[in-house]
């Protein structure tokens, strides 16, 4: 291992701790289940968040649901994802305009940093959250 790749895992390491310091050490690896009434808890409680906004009916967010799971649990420590139903909370859907699902957002420090519409794959996804960490 050279020095850069010992920097970086060091510089990773903290970032982690310093994640489960401020998030009490709860960082989940798998995606909760966010509501309109809390939904603004979780991005105070969480600095990066991607928040999947599907609906049942929708083959698209069927097809991307697994992929989501995945990558909760390659993020875990660093990203919470989590998935709100447009139909169950539209109050969050509509102050986002969100007008097709499947929708992510990434949201860092309370703010909306990106969106992905559509059934992307794996690799779009996780380069523009890299973006973000």
């Amino acid at each position: 291992m050279d020095e850069l790749e010992r920097i970086r895992a060091r510089k990773m390491q903290e970032l982690v701790s310093r994640q489960k310091e401020a998030t009490g050490g709860s960082m989940p690896d798998t995606p909760i289940h966010v509501t309109d009434s809390d939904f603004e808890s979780l991005i105070q409680k969480y600095s990066l968040m991607v928040v999947d906004c599907w609906a049942a009916w929708c083959g698209p967010c069927q097809m991307l649901a697994p992929v989501i799971d995945e990558l909760a649990r390659d993020y875990a420590g660093r990203v919470v994802f989590g998935k709100l139903d447009v139909d169950e909370n539209p109050r969050t859907a509509m102050n986002f305009g969100i007008m097709s699902v499947p929708t992510l957002l990434i949201i860092k420090n309370r703010k909306l940093v990106d969106q992905i519409v559509g059934g992307e794959p794996r690799d779009y996804i996780e380069s523009k959250l890299q973006k973000h960490m």
